[in-house]
């Protein structure tokens, strides 16, 4: 039963986390290295909560309910905060499911070997959910319309925004994020499995 409980407790922290994390729309001027760190925050909640979950059961396919738990629990509470004024397209596609099946994949083609899904899952995991969430991204309005035309008085001024100086701080945060991601998620997906080892 605490297995559970801690499984539902990561899922809720990991949506909320992944709620902020998607607010990189409203940081116009920093978009780019926003969005990088921020690919790398989602590779950590997914990895960790997906890995626990997936090693605990030993079952393929539990890394993706996990997702999809996450998915469900992200929909809702950005469902509310668009009854709140949000903008709709502030209600983007959760991206973590595609990446998650690659976990899955991983542990199922390998037998469930605990030590390959934190190797190639972690690397995976890493290099794919920075690609996902690029194309979650191009789905959403121009951010610097919807930054005007959504303001947010608690703002403060140096997040005002400006005119964005795309590809100023990185040419390619796709790659950033997934070079990053593809050697931190290693660490990650072994974090989560050292959970069922307590």
């Amino acid at each position: 039963c605490t297995h559970y409980l801690f499984i539902v407790n990561v899922a809720g922290n990991s949506t909320l986390l992944t709620i902020n994390a998607g607010d990189y729309i409203f940081y116009t001027d920093w978009a780019w290295t926003s969005y990088t760190v921020f690919s790398i925050s989602q590779t950590l909640m997914l990895s960790v909560g997906a890995c626990y979950y997936l090693t605990f059961t030993g079952v393929p396919g539990t890394a993706t309910y996990y997702a999809l738990i996450m998915t469900v629990y992200t929909w809702i509470a950005k469902g509310a905060w668009f009854s709140l004024g949000y903008p709709y397209d502030f209600i983007v596609v959760p991206v973590w499911l595609p990446s998650a099946m690659l976990l899955d994949l991983v542990y199922w083609a390998t037998k469930k070997n605990k030590h390959s899904l934190i190797l190639f899952g972690g690397v995976l995991v890493g290099m794919s959910l920075p690609l996902f969430n690029m194309v979650n991204l191009m789905t959403v309005a121009d951010p610097l319309e919807t930054a005007f035309k959504y303001p947010r008085p608690t703002l403060p001024p140096y997040m005002t925004p400006i005119e964005p100086q795309v590809g100023k701080f990185y040419n390619s945060p796709v790659a950033l994020g997934a070079g990053a991601g593809a050697v931190l998620a290693v660490t990650f997906t072994a974090l989560g499995c050292k959970l069922n080892t307590w």
